[in-house]
Parts: structure tokens; C-alpha cells; sequence
């Protein structure tokens, strides 16, 4: 069966007159179960995580600081949220609920967080809507309970995974790899152990050839037992904060294919949503959508 994280979502203004669209992370499990993909039994709701599990990722004084509502200014401009105990709670939920999809994934081959993706929060600082690594924190966690040996994070959100890539950058058992728009934030890169930055308006053709020839090449030379992916729609043309060219289509074709692979190789998966701020809402949430119908076809 294919479990679903699924925690508290809110929506928190940036501006004054300008609203961040959390209200996706409602709409998709209310689409999938009106198009009859899942039930309700296909989704938990996670707990908030221990501090222990936080700790073989984020540095003390900063998880202490991020809990207290006691960062600096600086590091609060960065998370482009008020900071409040509600948001910190919700990044408590969203990062157990990827611990658990890993659990779910290493039974059932597949599990699923509506949220997650939090990939610019760093061991010491956030960054870009992200406070605690979900998938940074669940890959350690793997590691750290011996369920794990080698761990692959395939990230291909528009935006590099740049804090991943700084948390792992001395780990030989976690491969990080970022597929994004050379040109789009984060304008300081940092260095995954494998990065492609694409080109403005790379369409779906080139996108979908470039992983095609990549991914199975550095699975094959890794040998990870267990693979994370972020699978952000940000990479669709009318994204706002994307650069890319790529459609819906051809979203889809990219999840398939990394669906696909990983079911044939017998890789578990865990799958955390990531971005998505197509200038249509419905876009955003269509696309989503297509990432959990096939999970269901692929696997189940």
C-alpha cells in the first residue's frame, strides 16, 4: 500500500498583498482521493520528531535557537516566513513524516511526503521556506540505525539542493545529486557530488535525454540501497520561480522514469513533493498529482 505522510499545512503571508501557496499541500490529497488514486487509508499523519533525530544533521545551537524563536535577523530574513512556534512545529511533523516514509519504503518499496523537500536549510542556518532538512535528516537517520549503508538523494527541483549538498560534502554514503536552472537561486552554489545546471527554457527533449544517460550510469557506480528523490514541479514553464521550459507532460515522463528505475533495480524510494508555483494553480496541483498516480501504477 502506498502511505502518504501527510501534517499541518499553513499559509503564511510573505507581503502585503502577495500569499505563498500552501494551499496545494490541502488541495492534493483531496484531488487524489476525487480521482479515485488513493483513499483515506493511504495517508498518516506523522508525529513531530525528537531532537536526537535532528541532531546527527543540525547543528545544537542552531535547532535551539530555531525552536526558541531566537534566530538572528539575519537568519530570519532568510526563511521568508514569520517565524512562529506553529511554523516550527510544522517543520517538526514534515521531517518525521519522512522518517517514516523511509520505514514505509523499505517495506512496501515506495512512500510519499505531500510536503517536505526542505533542501536549502543547511546543518547551521536556513534558507528559502526551509528550517530542517527532511531528507537530509532521514537519510542520516538511516544511516545512523544501520538500515541503510549508501544512500542516494535525487533532487530535481528547479533550485539546487544547496544545503544537502553542504550536509553531506564530507560523507562518502550519501551521493547528492542536482539537477537545476544554472541560473536561478541559489546564485552561490554549492557542490553536490554531481551538479547539472540547465540552461533557460531547457525543454522537455533535453531534459528528459540528460536523465535518461545520467541517472542509471551514477546509480550503477554508487550502489546506493536506498534512494531519496525530490520531485519539484518548479521545473514546469510557467512556474514563476522556475526557469525551465519543461511540460506537464514531461514532468510527468521524468517522475516515470525515476519511478520506473527504481522499482526494476529494487531501490526503496522515498518521495518528498518539493516546489511548485506555476503562475495556475491548478497546474501545480496536477502535477503533484501525476507524481502519486504513479507511484500507485508503478508500484502497486
Amino acid at each position: 500500500m502506498l502511505k502518504i505522510a501527510f501534517g499541518q499545512s499553513y499559509i503564511y503571508p510573505l507581503k502585503k498583498g502577495h500569499r505563498f501557496p500552501m494551499e496545494k499541500y490541502e488541495l492534493i490529497p483531496e484531488q487524489l482521493i476525487r480521482r479515485n488514486i488513493c483513499t483515506d487509508s493511504n495517508f498518516f499523519n506523522p508525529t513531530e520528531i525528537k531532537k536526537s533525530d535532528v541532531m546527527h544533521t543540525h547543528d545544537e545551537m542552531y535547532y535551539d535557537n530555531l525552536v526558541n524563536l531566537t534566530l538572528g535577523k539575519l537568519d530570519r530574513r532568510q526563511i521568508g516566513f514569520p517565524l512562529t512556534d506553529a511554523l516550527v512545529k510544522r517543520e517538526h511533523i514534515i521531517a518525521q513524516g519522512t522518517i517514516e516514509n523511509t520505514l514505509y519504503a523499505v517495506e512496501y518499496g515506495i512512500s510519499m511526503n505531500i510536503a517536505g523537500g526542505t533542501h536549502h536549510a543547511f546543518r547551521s542556518r536556513p534558507g528559502a521556506f526551509c528550517m530542517l532538512n527532511d531528507q537530509a535528516i532521514a537519510a542520516n537517520y538511516l544511516l545512523t540505525n544501520k538500515l541503510a549503508k549508501k544512500v542516494m538523494i535525487i533532487d530535481l527541483d528547479v533550485h539546487q539542493g544547496d544545503g544537502t549538498a553542504s550536509i553531506f560534502e564530507d560523507n562518502p554514503n550519501v551521493f547528492t545529486l542536482s539537477f537545476h536552472g544554472e541560473k536561478n537561486y541559489p546564485f552561490r552554489k554549492q557542490k553536490s557530488n554531481y551538479d547539472l545546471g540547465f540552461e533557460d527554457n531547457t525543454p522537455d527533449d533535453v531534459y528528459l535525454k540528460t536523465l535518461h544517460n545520467t541517472i542509471p550510469k551514477l546509480v550503477d557506480t554508487f550502489q546506493p540501497d536506498f534512494i531519496f528523490y525530490l520531485a519539484g514541479v518548479d521545473v514546469l514553464k510557467n512556474d514563476k520561480l522556475g526557469r525551465l521550459g519543461m511540460s506537464i507532460e514531461g514532468c510527468k515522463k521524468r517522475d516515470q522514469f525515476v519511478l520506473e528505475f527504481c522499482k526494476s533495480n529494487n531501490l526503496p524510494i522515498q518521495v518528498s513533493m518539493g516546489g511548485g508555483y506555476s503562475i495556475y494553480l491548478k497546474e501545480i496541483i496536477d502535477a503533484h498529482s501525476n507524481t502519486f498516480e504513479l507511484a500507485q501504477e508503478v508500484f502497486f
